[in-house]
């Protein structure tokens, strides 16, 4: 994407590349919980017609339905990142996107992939890729949910709060018969307080896997 041309994103112009391979590696886990349960509560208040779609997601991520919470997919155009409506009734996610997490997001969605489903390897190319910290918050998940980057596998827990590397290799699998995995995923700006959180954050929490990333559904 190029972020000259769209306004609600030449905010990145002021930023340089986030090193993620040394800030983040593969993936880390940032010394900091959420309220599992009161983020279980409110999620469980999100009608089911709400799920209706990949909300602009193509490719690869057609697999998962996405809410935006902010801002649109790209495939939607240049359209404003700022808070969706939706937000305004989820008082305790919009505390973590806006306050909690850092201080600086820019698009975030609650993105569910559901059970059997497989998100194949991919790298996230372009700009806004390179000048944003990728964070994952687990709402509902299971045992059977691998998250596979540069080369590890990687379990994420509910009331944990994850960095991810997306210029990275990457890929998750639900491997779990019914329960669907769901997550808030948030780009920020890298500002100071992001930048510091994730550099204090555990990074040796990933399996090698000697083969790689598996090419195909398990």
């Amino acid at each position: 994407m190029n972020v000259q041309t769209d306004p609600f994103l030449a905010v990145l112009d002021d930023y340089g590349p986030v090193d993620k391979h040394t800030l983040v590696g593969g993936c880390s886990r940032l010394d900091m919980q959420v309220d599992a349960e009161r983020l279980a509560a409110e999620f469980e208040t999100i009608p089911d017609d709400a799920w209706g779609s990949r909300a602009g997601r193509v490719n690869l991520h057609q697999k998962a339905n996405a809410i935006f919470l902010r801002g649109y997919a790209r495939a939607e155009g240049f359209k404003p990142v700022e808070d969706r409506s939706i937000l305004a009734s989820l008082p305790y996610m919009r505390e973590l996107i806006n306050e909690k997490i850092g201080t600086r997001p820019l698009r975030c969605l609650l993105a569910r992939l559901g059970p059997g489903d497989w998100i194949r390897q991919h790298v996230d190319y372009g700009p806004y890729f390179d000048k944003t910290v990728r964070i994952h918050v687990p709402v509902m998940t299971n045992d059977h949910v691998d998250m596979y980057v540069h080369e590890h596998c990687y379990h994420m827990r509910v009331g944990e709060v994850w960095a991810i590397n997306n210029l990275a290799r990457h890929a998750v699998y639900n491997g779990d018969e019914s329960i669907y995995r769901t997550h808030i995923i948030c780009d920020f700006l890298p500002e100071p307080d992001i930048l510091e959180r994730v550099a204090r954050a555990d990074t040796n929490l990933g399996t090698p896997l000697p083969n790689g990333i598996p090419p195909s559904d398990p």
